[in-house]
């Protein structure tokens, strides 16, 4: 054989009994086992509504059932009264007056053709009520009896007394005696006692001392317990003086778990070993003597295995068997032999063997299949073992599923079974099949239960495996095949991390494993060693490797481990929660170097939840000005822990303290012992004095009180001192309680000197401070003077003054008002009422600039000086005119009626022209490719709106640019695009692409209605528009004919100019054969004239060059 082939291992039936059970396939026949029974006593207690004798077994056949009572047969089924049950040995006793009839010992024997097994027996107890003799009782009113020194109860319940006194005599001495199991309290008849004071020749009471003697036990005490009871040792004296009881153990200390209890007069010790046998004495004495009881104690044991006997065994023919039972105890327990619930002796047999603690059967036959029972016993009890024989020959019988598939990881070690039954003990070996190869090795082990053991497995060792069984009753084989598998591993472990209490954790664990394996991997994850899902679910979430804690609590805080795992292996990692909080309050405020004006505070530091005390802040409260109301006092390093604090004099001061770590601030700890400082002098004066003069002959004096824990005593006032500067030597002063006062009947706009002192009942503050501050303030007398103007351009100026002199200002001065208005303008030559426009300066200034006037128009100029009290007289008017200035932007410029050499420009003329208007600039380019060269063609007459531009290249795009000009300039310019057309464009091409524009332009039109009131059409078939007359002023005829004729109205109200420069209007192109042709769309919202110019109404436009009016008159070109 190769490798493992040459290991054979005998499957041998004690090893299969001792290690992993006797296992029987189905089919094979099995003696009874009894699987559930009832052991010890079953004790009938009055409230236990039956009684359960349960007996249940296993085998095959099944198992019949039989009972014993006290030894002899009893047949539950033949009583009924009882209650069985059909698929088992069990029957039930009720809790009937009749249950006495059931008292006794009984056993259960469960049996088929193979043997019997048989239970332990177990005993029904009924108890009895127990009674006192009957006895005379007269009903008398019952106490307790204290229990001291002198006077106990023993262990018996009897009554003890060392020695008697005359107040000891009653005649209603009861004992009542508690069973507790059976809920009953038995009363004995009350007992009299008389106790009769001695008396000597001289009728004088006398008492006669006597040495203790030992009432309990009355003789030598032998006593048996066994191990584990309770020790109970009791040693009651009589004597007078009442006896003191001692315990000793001779040769030997008394264990550590002796109580002496009952005044010194018992002594027990539980859970008894075999240390605490031997001799132990009791010493009563008095003043007179002693006396002494020993007592013999005993410990003794109930019998116990020494080793757990065999309960299966499975022979072959012609084989020796063992069966060994060996029990200790204490006395030694008695051996007693039983087959099938039979007495061994009752089987005649020449191959049995009986030595002291096992039995030998010789040449075992299939008839010596049986169960054989082993019963130790001592006084204290009765063990019982059965164990089960079946002497059978079988051949190999595999066990293990054939072509199971084992699976593991590199270097890992995989176990592939091969379990058998047979009789005689069958050889297995193993064989690599696919691929063929070698099991030499260290790596390759044997198990004696006949698996194959594969160490740190490699790639190489994927394949098909054999397992062979034979014994002399046949052979049978398993093959099986193991598989490789990549290992699981985590990938991105979870990070040590510090939280927030309150916040959200995340951790995270990124795992690979093989794919074959990916749906049966499982993450757990545990803190401190629990699985969190099982013990800690309420704030946890985990999906997919990613563990959330919500509302991190300092309950939060451990190590968390993530295991990731499969069927074959697993992986961990782990990582520590840190949670940060605030502080706790510090604790143990204590007060120190107690002074008038200075106190030393300490403090305990509390826990800093993981995030170092950076400081502490020191709070006071006192409880005469602000009760209950705390105030910041001082701030301290973390590092401290103590501080001195200066005070205030005469408040009555507590502390607490805050610690502050990079979370927050602590809760306050616990207020410190109140201190009060002594009253003394106020430290400081008031601060911040104001001196004001509302009134022209007052001035009004305010200051910052001092607050109320800066009084240092009772009655605070203060001294306020005034004087004129530099005229009076003398200080006016006067006492006050309020914190200002009004000096009246003072010049205007002096200055004076001023100051404040703070005094108590126990002094003066230290000298106060002189402030200077001005009686009150009057409005100023003069005007600036010199005032003159220069225009700088057509809106802005410059104007200056010379400054009113101090003596005028009567105050402080708080600068200059400019003051301008239009009065006409010089386009129209009138005059226009304009409202005024002012500019301040505050300070002491004598010029400025004045923008935002209008270009070629007529204004006015004054200025005035004010002060806190108000205006000065302003200049008188200074009148000067603005130059002209350029145009502004006109509002439309719009191309149309597009030939192929022309196109027609139309445009509405500007709304402020800042001057008289002399002409237009209008320029172009082509803005195809390329910008071409720039071109201009100068208008002159001031009046034109349209202007035809020729000899334009055909088929070109343009740019035209068109400005308004005056005799300073043009203003800025208005674009519009627009192109030439081909000659060779067919006539519905060039329809369907002007119909295209006009589209667009209208569309452009319907956005524009948001800023402008509305273009409303009504189609005419005659060629006439009606329009709805929007202003009610009246037009030129001419211009208002021409607005009848136009198909569109443009207006605003009479004062805003048109805003929009966005295209307003559809555009028509003439025809290639008549230039001055209309051509109409068939959505057509506007009209052109027969020259290309289009008909409209521009109102709003007030200021013109020469004329007002409301639209204007179209010029052709």
């Amino acid at each position: 054989m190769r490798g493992l082939r040459s290991l054979i291992v005998g499957l041998l039936s004690a090893f299969f009994s001792t290690a992993f059970g006797l296992y029987f396939p189905p089919h094979v026949e099995q003696l009874p086992t009894i699987t559930t029974q009832t052991s010890g006593s079953l004790v009938a207690l009055p409230y236990d509504e039956n009684f359960l004798f349960k007996c249940e077994a296993k085998g095959n056949p099944r198992p019949t059932y039989r009972w014993t009572k006290d030894g002899m047969d009893f047949d539950p089924h033949k009583d009924p009264r009882l209650i069985k049950e059909e698929s088992s040995g069990t029957f039930v006793i009720p809790n009937t007056k009749e249950k006495v009839k059931y008292q006794g010992k009984y056993r259960c024997y469960a049996s088929n053709k193979l043997g019997t097994a048989i239970s332990e027996e177990s005993e029904f107890i009924v108890p009895v009520v127990p009674k006192f003799p009957k006895e005379k009782t007269d009903g008398s009113y019952l106490r307790h009896i204290e229990q001291n020194e002198r006077v106990s109860m023993g262990l018996s319940g009897n009554l003890y007394f060392s020695n008697t006194l005359v107040t000891d005599s009653h005649d209603d001495y009861c004992c009542f005696a508690s069973f507790s199991r059976i809920r009953t309290i038995v009363q004995k008849p009350p007992m009299a006692l008389r106790v009769k004071p001695s008396q000597a020749d001289d009728d004088i009471t006398t008492v006669q001392k006597r040495k203790p003697s030992i009432l309990v036990p009355s003789s030598h005490s032998m006593t048996y317990l066994k191990k584990g009871e309770e020790l109970e040792l009791e040693c009651i004296a009589e004597g007078l003086p009442t006896p003191v009881v001692e315990w000793i153990k001779m040769w030997d200390n008394l264990p550590n778990r002796t109580q002496i209890k009952n005044y010194g007069k018992l002594l027990t010790i539980p859970n008894l070993t075999d240390q605490d046998e031997g001799k132990y004495m009791c010493k009563a004495k008095n003043d007179l003597g002693e006396a002494v009881h020993h007592f013999h104690v005993v410990v003794e044991e109930l019998p116990s295995w020494q080793e757990e006997p065999v309960k299966s065994q499975l022979a072959e023919i012609g084989s020796d068997i063992h069966i060994k039972c060996s029990a200790r105890g204490k006395p030694q327990p008695t051996i007693t032999w039983k087959r099938n619930g039979q007495p061994l002796d009752d089987f005649p047999s020449t191959n049995y063997k009986m030595l002291d603690d096992r039995i030998i059967i010789l040449r075992a036959e299939q008839n010596d299949t049986a169960v054989y029972q082993c019963e130790a016993s001592n006084k204290h009890g009765t063990l019982l073992v059965n164990t089960n024989v079946l002497v059978m020959n079988h051949p190999p019988l595999i066990l293990t599923p054939n072509y199971l598939e084992y699976a593991t990881m590199l270097d890992k070690s995989v176990i592939m079974d091969c379990r058998v039954f047979s009789s005689p003990p069958a050889s297995i070996n193993w064989r690599r099949e696919d691929p063929e190869g070698s099991l030499d090795g260290e790596r390759y082990s044997l198990l004696k239960n006949g698996s194959l053991q594969i160490h740190k497995v490699e790639m190489e060792d994927m394949g098909q495996y054999k397992c062979l069984a034979n014994n002399s009753e046949g052979t049978m084989s398993l093959t099986t095949e193991l598989f490789i598998k990549d290992s699981t591993r985590i990938v991105k472990p979870p990070q040590d991390m510090k939280v927030k209490r309150g916040s959200m954790a995340e951790l995270e664990c990124q795992v690979e494993c093989d794919p074959t394996l990916g749906r049966e991997l499982e993450i757990l994850w545990m803190k401190d060693g629990m699985n969190i899902l099982s013990n800690f679910s309420e704030g946890y979430f985990t999906d997919d490797g990613i563990l959330q804690i919500v509302n991190v609590s300092h309950s939060d805080k451990g190590k968390y481990t993530c295991i990731v795992r499969t069927s074959l292996d697993q992986d961990t990692a782990s990582a520590y929660i840190t949670v940060l909080d605030i502080p706790d309050p510090p604790v143990q405020l204590t007060l120190t170097d107690l002074k008038d004006r200075s106190v030393r505070l300490h403090w305990t530091a509390a826990s800093d939840h993981n995030s170092p005390i950076t400081e502490f802040i020191i709070q006071y409260e006192e409880n005469h000005w602000e009760p209950e109301k705390w105030k910041e006092l001082l701030r301290v390093a973390g590092s401290q822990f103590s501080a001195p604090l200066t005070l205030y004099g005469h408040i009555n001061y507590q502390f607490r303290v805050i610690a502050v770590n990079t979370i927050g601030k602590s809760r306050p700890s616990m207020p410190s012992e109140r201190y009060k400082t002594p009253p003394c002098a106020p430290d400081r004066n008031p601060e911040n004095i104001k001196i004001e003069g509302h009134l022209p002959h007052q001035m009004d004096i305010s200051w910052e009180p001092l607050l109320p824990v800066e009084h240092n005593g009772q009655s605070l006032e203060y001294k306020l001192s005034y004087r004129l500067m530099g005229v009076e030597d003398s200080w006016k002063e006067q006492m006050v309680k309020r914190h200002s006062f009004v000096v009246r009947d003072t010049p205007t706009f002096v200055p004076y000197e001023v100051k404040i002192q703070a005094f108590n009942h126990h002094g003066w503050a230290p000298e106060p401070r002189v402030v200077t501050g001005y009686s009150g303030e009057d409005m100023p007398l003069a005007a600036p003077e010199d005032v003159s103007v220069e225009v700088l351009n057509c809106t802005m100026l410059r104007v200056s003054w010379s400054p009113v002199p101090q003596s005028a200002l009567r105050g402080h001065l708080g600068g200059y008002t400019v003051h301008w208005w239009q009065t006409q303008s010089l386009l129209t030559s009138k005059r226009i009422p304009s409202e005024r426009q002012s500019l301040t300066m505050p300070g002491n200034r004598s010029r400025t600039m004045v923008p935002g006037l209008k270009p070629f128009s007529e204004y006015s100029l004054t200025v005035n000086v004010f002060n806190r009290r108000g205006n000065g007289p302003s200049s008188s008017p200074i009148s000067f005119t603005t130059p002209q200035g350029v145009p502004e932007q006109p509002p439309i410029l719009r191309a149309t009626n597009f030939q192929k050499d022309s196109i027609t420009l139309v445009w509405a003329p500007p709304h402020e022209t800042n001057g008289f208007l002399t002409g237009y600039l209008l320029q172009y380019q082509t803005v195809n490719e390329t910008l071409g060269e720039l071109k201009s063609v100068n208008i002159s007459a001031s009046d034109t709106t349209q202007w035809v531009l020729r000899d334009l290249q055909e088929d070109n795009w343009y740019t035209f640019y068109l400005s308004a000009c005056t005799q300073v300039g043009c203003g800025s310019a208005i674009s519009e695009e627009g192109g030439t057309v081909s000659e060779a464009l067919p006539s519905k091409q060039l329809m369907a692409s002007q119909e295209w524009f006009v589209v667009m332009m209208c569309a452009v039109a319907l956005l524009t209605l948001l800023v402008l009131i509305g273009c409303f059409v009504l189609k005419n078939k005659g060629g006439k528009y009606a329009v709805k007359e929007k202003e009610e002023t009246p037009a030129d005829p001419e211009a208002h004919a021409m607005c009848e004729e136009s198909p569109c109205e443009y207006s605003d109200n009479d004062e805003k100019p048109l805003k929009s420069s966005h295209q307003l209007f559809t555009d028509i192109k003439a025809d290639d054969s008549s230039e001055d042709s209309s051509v109409m769309s068939d959505d057509d919202d506007c009209e052109f004239n027969e020259d290309g110019s289009f008909i409209g109404e521009y109102s709003g436009y007030k200021r013109r060059v020469s004329t007002e009016v409301n639209g204007h008159t179209p010029v052709t070109s």
